[in-house]
């Protein structure tokens, strides 16, 4: 893949650039209405939902984690606590996520992010040669390999998504 420059770089971005990945920035005009921050992306962009993944922030036993699902379906809590070897996890608090992360939602980015946190992600990203992630601005989406997602984040896979 060709990387492509935008006029606004994020810490994604530059994360991404500092470890000489590979990828593809896909930039898009954000529709401020938009329900579904990923479903837009996917829609704008022309891609299966399926290879949009969202990137979402979840509290495990009182500390911060990221779990990364496809946009065509939802993140199953209990499989993501089980991954994180918990037995409970809920959904962060949406100031707690932005506060951590330093993106704002609809823009969060599993890369670059403030202060990482453990990552899993749902492991049908396996099954694809590139997925889409945000690229830690509303309006603008990475393409690149699951594997190097896996090795810039940290993360395990592990079945944490289930169809809508």
């Amino acid at each position: 893949m060709a990387r492509k420059n935008t006029a606004r770089g994020t810490p994604a971005t530059a994360a991404l650039a500092a470890a000489g990945v590979s990828c593809v920035l896909h930039p898009y005009a954000h529709d401020p209405a938009a329900a579904s921050y990923g479903a837009e992306a996917a829609d704008v962009l022309g891609v299966d939902p399926a290879r949009v993944f969202k990137t979402l922030m979840v509290e495990v036993e009182g500390r911060l984690a990221v779990g990364i699902v496809p946009v065509s379906g939802t993140l199953d809590l209990k499989a993501f606590a089980a991954a994180m070897g918990a037995k409970k996890a809920a959904m962060a608090d949406p100031a707690a996520a932005q506060r951590r992360t330093g993106y704002v939602l609809g823009g969060i980015s599993p890369l670059g992010q403030r202060q990482p946190s453990p990552t899993v992600l749902d492991s049908s990203a396996l099954d694809l040669d590139t997925i889409f992630v945000s690229g830690g601005r509303r309006g603008l989406d990475i393409e690149l390999a699951p594997a190097d997602l896996v090795r810039l984040t940290g993360a395990v896979t592990a079945p944490i998504g289930s169809r809508a």
